[in-house]
């Protein structure tokens, strides 16, 4: 067995990148509807005002403080100021590779708001952004792109060391102990995990690994294997790759023990996934 990494979101980014794209850098003032019919979600950074943003849910948001809001699903929702302040704000929308399928995506809670003074190390990348957003420099919405992704890195690290998740995949990543062995399943998951050599890695027995995966991840830990085995399949099928070679790299013996699991995963066989999301 291969050492394991300690990054607890290289594979995830890896696998299942995400890519920003910029559509608004400027003012926001009295009311504005964002039915989000897009599939992808949106990161907004409010840099300065006041703002209430309602959703269909009827929650709403009050931002008083430059501040973060992701929202890695769409959702219907209206930003509203006072009508006297302005408020400015630089926007993106978020493709999670995978969509809902994104462990990512899965993962997160269906709005993220976070003062940007709470993020740690995100100082100088929101000043250069925001530099950069209302700037006339060449290349400045590629630039602006990518410093979105970095902040998005930056969010998920925050919410991981910040233990505000309290179940899902991100919890189990933010657990000092459960975080080994997740990590392990994510770089290696054509490793035969057995759950004694999963506890093993995290330091605690079986049964006591086992219960705690269990109340902190939200499954067991071999249904969790499952389904994140049958996502890289999903991801390898868009590649083109063989069932044959996707079953050996993914960690199942052969096509046929990789379509029961996709099957019993998804409702459907890889090569049906496949018709359907590729249009084969």
């Amino acid at each position: 067995m291969s050492e394991v990494c300690t990054d607890r979101l290289e594979a995830l980014l890896v696998h299942f990148p995400v890519r920003a794209r910029t559509f608004h850098a400027g003012s926001l003032c009295g009311s504005i509807d964002d039915h989000s019919s897009n599939k992808n979600g949106q990161l907004h950074l409010i840099k300065e005002g006041k703002i209430n943003v309602t959703h269909s849910s009827g929650e709403t948001i009050e931002v008083r403080e430059p501040s973060l809001l992701l929202y890695p699903r769409p959702i219907a929702r209206q930003f509203v100021t006072d009508g006297i302040d302005v408020a400015t704000s630089v926007c993106a929308e978020i493709e999670f590779d995978g969509g809902n399928a994104n462990p990512i995506v899965s993962a997160l809670p269906k709005i993220v708001c976070l003062p940007l003074s709470r993020i740690d190390g995100a100082s100088e990348t929101l000043a250069l952004l925001f530099g950069e957003a209302f700037s006339d420099k060449c290349g400045r919405h590629a630039l602006v792109d990518r410093l979105f992704e970095v902040v998005l890195i930056l969010v998920l690290r925050q919410l991981m060391e910040s233990e505000k998740i309290e179940t899902g995949m991100l919890a189990g990543l933010s657990h000092p102990k459960l975080r080994k062995s997740l990590i392990a399943m994510h770089e290696q998951p054509s490793q035969n995990w057995s759950l004694d050599a999963l506890a093993d890695i995290s330091g605690m027995s079986r049964s006591v690994f086992a219960g705690t995966f269990h109340h902190v991840v939200g499954c067991t830990p071999g249904v969790y294997l499952q389904g994140w085995r049958v996502r890289l399949a999903q991801q390898h099928l868009k590649q083109g790759k063989q069932l044959k070679t996707i079953a050996f790299e993914v960690g199942y013996g052969s096509e046929a023990a990789l379509s029961r699991a996709f099957k019993a995963q998804c409702g459907m066989t890889p090569r049906e996934w496949r018709n359907e999301h590729l249009g084969v």
